[in-house]
C-alpha cells in the first residue's frame, strides 16, 4: 500500500489508471480507517490507483493533486493550514474530484471558510444519539447518476443538521419535525453534488458509522457519488 508522495510505490502500477487519494485521519470516533477501507476494493475495481495518506501535507504537493481524479477525504474536525487549503482548493478548480461522507467531509476544519465553501456545506449540530429517520430522493433530480433507480429509504443513524450553500444541486432530504427550538418542520439536505470550476464535489451527510453502508440504498449513491466525482 503505498504511504509516500510517489504513485510508483505501490505494488502494482496499473498503466494509464485512474488515481485515487485517500485521505484520512482526524477524530477517531468516525473509524477513517475502518470506513474508507470498505472504498478501496469498489476503488480498485472500477481501475483506479489508489493512494492512502494519513496527512494532510498531502495537499500541498501540486503535481500529485495535478495526476490526481479523485481524493476521497476522511478527516474529522482538526485544522488545516492555509498553504494546504489552498491546495486542495485549486486541485479541484483544475478538475480533480472531490468526495466524502458526514463529519469526514463537512465536519472537517472549522476554522477555514476557503474549505467550507468548497464542499458547500457545513456541519452545526445533531440531535443525540442514533436515530430512525427517512431519506427522501428529490424527485426532480431523480435522473441524475447518484440517486438513478434508487427509491427513498431508512437509516439508524445520526442525524445532520448543516448549513448548505444555495448553489449546490441537492440531491436527498431528510426532515426535522418542529420542537421547543423550532417552531416549524424544516427540510435539510443529506446528500449534494456541486461544481467548483472544472471539479466536481460529492457530499452525503450519511456514514457515522460503518454498518451504515450496509443500507443498499446509502452504499450505492456512495459509490456512484465517488464515480461522478472523479475527473
Amino acid at each position: 500500500m503505498c504511504r509516500d508522495d510517489r504513485w510508483e510505490c505501490a505494488t502494482t502500477v496499473i498503466p494509464d489508471a485512474r488515481r485515487a487519494l485517500v485521505v484520512r485521519g482526524g477524530w477517531e470516533g468516525h473509524q477513517p480507517v475502518t470506513i474508507t477501507e470498505l472504498f478501496l476494493p469498489f476503488l480498485r475495481d472500477h481501475g483506479y490507483d489508489v493512494r492512502i495518506s494519513e496527512t494532510l501535507d498531502v495537499y500541498t504537493d501540486t503535481e500529485l493533486l495535478a495526476a490526481t481524479d479523485l481524493v476521497v477525504q476522511c478527516w474529522t474536525m482538526g485544522e488545516i493550514t492555509g498553504e494546504q487549503s489552498a491546495g486542495l482548493i485549486a486541485a479541484v478548480r483544475a478538475g480533480t474530484g472531490l468526495a466524502g461522507w458526514h463529519g469526514g467531509i463537512v465536519d472537517s476544519f472549522r476554522g477555514d471558510v476557503g474549505y467550507q465553501l468548497l464542499t458547500g456545506g457545513q456541519f452545526l449540530m445533531h440531535p443525540s444519539g442514533f436515530l430512525d429517520h427517512g431519506v427522501t430522493l428529490v424527485e426532480e433530480r431523480a435522473d441524475h447518476p447518484v440517486i438513478a433507480g434508487l427509491t427513498d429509504f431508512r437509516v439508524h443513524t445520526e442525524k445532520y443538521w448543516v448549513a448548505t450553500d444555495p448553489l449546490v444541486d441537492v440531491l436527498a432530504t431528510t426532515e426535522f419535525p418542529a420542537d421547543e427550538e423550532r417552531s416549524r418542520p424544516v427540510t435539510m439536505p443529506a446528500v449534494w453534488t456541486r461544481s467548483w470550476g472544472a471539479g466536481r464535489v460529492f457530499v452525503s451527510a450519511i456514514g457515522h458509522k460503518p454498518d451504515d453502508f450496509d443500507v443498499p440504498e446509502v452504499r450505492a449513491l456512495t459509490e456512484r457519488g465517488l464515480l461522478w466525482a472523479s475527473r
